[in-house]
């Protein structure tokens, strides 16, 4: 089961697995309240997350990411995203009314991607992490064995095109790709059928 709660300007994705669920990315820190009523709205509890995932570590990304940790939900970081994590503070420490606290990694659990296939199926959840760095050096996609992908902020494939030059976007889609893709979720923008 995949929802897609809309509650800011960044689309957030809980995937029910047989044995636990995946958040993947938040909005911005100060719309706690509105996920909540996201939450309800798609009959979703606290209890059913066990992972939060953020594509990457941009401030739209993972605002309530330190909320929800606080609430027994654990965070699930690849180890390439370890040195980013910390790159939204100075943004939200600018407005105290936030009171944003940073995200506290001491109980993260910090895999490769290469590992990401065994952690999800032990929650029922049949896919991969990979790395997809052309949008930020953090930047990851989660592709379900199905052809569901949820690439966050990467550059829509039909624009790749306009991007000629831009080694790293065909490098990342190339790989995407591979995995055969027949829906493609992304942050700002609606889903795609891909039939490529």
């Amino acid at each position: 089961m995949i929802r897609k709660l809309r509650y800011g300007n960044t689309n957030t994705f809980f995937i029910q697995g047989t044995g636990g669920g995946l958040l993947i990315d938040t909005d911005t820190a100060g719309t706690l309240p509105a996920f909540y009523k996201a939450m309800k709205e798609h009959d979703i509890k606290i209890r059913d997350i066990s992972y939060v995932l953020a594509t990457h570590y941009h401030p739209d990304h993972m605002g309530l990411i330190s909320a929800l940790i606080k609430q027994g939900i654990k965070l699930l970081l690849i180890d390439t995203q370890k040195p980013y994590v910390h790159f939204a503070d100075e943004i939200f420490g600018r407005d105290k009314r936030l009171k944003y606290e940073p995200v506290n990694t001491d109980n993260a659990i910090i895999i490769s991607s290469g590992e990401s296939r065994a952690l999800l199926k032990n929650i029922g959840i049949a896919g991969e992490i990979i790395s997809t760095p052309s949008h930020s050096a953090d930047s990851i996609s989660f592709v379900l064995d199905n052809g569901i992908c949820f690439v966050g902020d990467l550059e829509p494939v039909e624009y790749l095109d306009a991007y000629a030059d831009n080694v790293k976007l065909k490098r990342d889609w190339e790989l995407v790709m591979r995995y055969h893709p027949k829906m493609i979720y992304y942050a700002h923008a609606n889903e795609k059928y891909y039939n490529g």
